[in-house]
This record gives C-alpha cells, structure tokens and sequence, in this order.
C-alpha cells in the first residue's frame, strides 16, 4: 500500500510559479508566502464533504476543479490576486487513478492562475477535500461586505441558477433539458465553475462591496446587506430578460426559474454593488476581464444591524421594472443552500 508521502510525491507535488509570491513551497514543516509591498494578505478555506458538496460518483477531475475553484472564487469576491493553497484530503481507501484524476483537474486550474499548491495533509476517512486558499490585495481596495452605500448600483456577472438546474437534472429532479447543448452547459456550470479572478482584479478601486454566489443570489447578497445595515430592490424583469439568465433556465416554468436563480447557488458569480456614476467603468472592466455583468438592482435604506453574521431581518425587495412589488409566483423558493442539509443521490 503508497504511504501518505508516496501519494504527495506522485500526485500532488507542484512546481512554485517564479511570479506567485512563494518563498518556499512544499516539503517542509510551513510555506514562506510573501506578498508584495503594500499588499494585504487575503485566505479563505472552503471545506467539500460527500454527501453534502458533492456525489461520491462524481467525475475526480471535475472534482479536483471545483474544490480549487470555490476557494479561488472568495478571493475574486475580496479582489485578491492568487498566491498560493493548501490542501487536506481524507480518503476512504487509496484509488491511484482516482486521485491522478482529481490532481490533474486540481492543479490544472492552478497553474491557469499562477496558484501554487504549497502545503497540506492526506489522511484516512471519510472522502473529503478542504482547501485554503492565499491571495493578495492593496488593503484599501478589498471589496468587503459591509462596504455596499445607498444609491449603489446592485450587479452580477455571468449567469445564476444554471449549477441548481444542472443538479436537478443530474439527480433527476426533473427530466434531461431539450437540447443536448443546454444540457451540456449547466452539468459544466455545476462541475467546473470558473473563479471570477480576472473581474475581481478589474473591479479594484470601482467596486464598493462583493460576495461570490455559493449558496444563493438573495441568501449571499443578504449577507452583504447585514453587513453593510442597508436593503436592496432587485428588479426581477432585469434579471429575467437579460444576460444574466441562460436560455436553458429562462425556458422553466416561472416558479422554477425563480427558484434556479434567486436561491440555487453553487454558480460563483460575482454580485457586486458599485456608484450608480461609475457603470461606465464597470462595463470596461467587464469587458477587460471578458466576464459579461447585468445590472440587477440598487442599494435602498435599510435596518442598521446588530450583529452582520446573524441578521435575519429580510432586506430584499423583489420589483418588476417599474419599481413595484413582483408578483412572486406560488411555490418559488427564496432561502439558500443549507450546508448541514444531506444531499439527495
């Protein structure tokens, strides 16, 4: 049977990009980060169990992306540029081709983003994968949750409820979509979602506040509004009809729609708030990262908070385009993703 450090050595041993910022990287006790003058150290760790993140069948290569992607999603959501990770790894039994499988899917996303893999541990247990993730950001730019101003511009980029749909399908919540491509592209969007690096980096010095949505638009926005003692009108026409809705989820009934976007996570797109006077900027930094973004709504007077981390005040209002209340259709579901909720096989 491999040792722990067998298994390092054949599958998880990365070479350090001369540009991440990595003094020393893997093979002893710590990794030497350091960032760049003036730069703030940023680190998230993001941690995947099956059962509950994903199916324990589930694609290891697909797996080795998302289990980086997550991580390298809350520093675009900080505006951080990537530096370095780390990762813990229980697995049930050793499966060579398994885990040859989840590195090269892993490290191939690394190395898209100068990120390098300097640290961690490997043990026996039930499968999980928990990731730290180290990045770098000018203090005064980081994009934090309490940072959103009234009269700020609400956005998103990319497309929402494409994952939750491509999970109903995979666990056959509803039937196989009626085009092979539609079907194609959210089973992707749910697999290998693609980290929001290069807009968080164009968005420094524009953007005011931001969070990555992991675990729904309304639910992670929330936070933000908690955070930053405000409320939010989303108009829901905006978000229905434009770019930020791919035709596959636009094509479900109402109800259903509704429910993919507003509260289906797991899509890790950026929801930013910006000055309504900057949407100019915005565009060109869309457009630099060749991220698309759909302005979704605005930043209204709120309750101020009394604790960010536990405010269950609500603080969205759903409106058509004319500003009045959105007739919400019966049965469309608005919470978010329960993380000591199982998942269904």
């Amino acid at each position: 049977m491999s040792g722990e450090f067998d298994l390092i050595a054949r599958h998880w041993w990365h070479t350090v990009p001369s540009s991440s910022g990595v003094v020393l990287g893997n093979g002893d006790d710590c990794a030497l980060l350091a960032p760049a003058p003036g730069m703030a150290l940023a680190t998230s760790t993001d941690m995947l169990v099956a059962g509950r993140h994903f199916l324990p069948d589930v694609d290891p290569e697909a797996l080795g992306h998302k289990a980086l992607a997550v991580n390298l999603s809350d520093l675009a959501a900080m505006g951080a540029r990537p530096l370095a990770f780390t990762l813990a790894l229980a697995l049930p039994r050793v499966d060579e081709a398994w885990l040859a499988a989840l590195a090269r899917g892993m490290l191939a996303l690394a190395d898209a983003h100068g990120c390098a893999l300097v640290g961690g541990d490997t043990t026996a247990g039930p499968l999980t994968l928990s990731v730290t993730v180290y990045g770098e950001v000018p203090p005064a730019q980081a994009f934090r949750r309490s940072a959103a101003r009234v009269g700020d511009d609400v956005w998103v980029s990319g497309t929402v409820g494409d994952a939750r749909l491509g999970l109903a399908v995979l666990l056959g919540e509803r039937p196989p979509l009626a085009r092979a491509d539609w079907q194609a592209h959210v089973r992707a969007r749910l697999e290998r979602p693609t980290p929001r690096i290069a807009l968080g980096l164009a968005l420094r010095g524009i953007a005011h506040a931001a969070i990555d949505v992991s675990d729904g638009l309304v639910a992670d926005l929330g936070h933000v509004l908690a955070a930053s003692g405000v409320a939010a009108e989303i108009d829901i026409d905006a978000l229905l009809v434009g770019q930020a809705v791919h035709p596959a989820v636009r094509a479900l009934p109402l109800a259903e729609a509704l429910s993919c976007v507003l509260a289906g996570g797991d899509d890790y797109e950026l929801v930013f708030t910006s000055p309504a006077a900057r949407r100019s900027e915005v565009q060109a930094a869309a457009a630099a990262a060749q991220t698309p973004v759909t302005r979704i709504g605005r930043i209204m007077p709120g309750p101020v908070a009394t604790h960010p981390l536990a405010d269950g005040r609500p603080r969205v209002r759903l409106c058509d385009a004319q500003g009045r209340p959105y007739p919400v259709p019966p049965g469309t579901r608005l919470g978010g993703f329960d993380h000591f909720a199982t998942m269904s096989a």
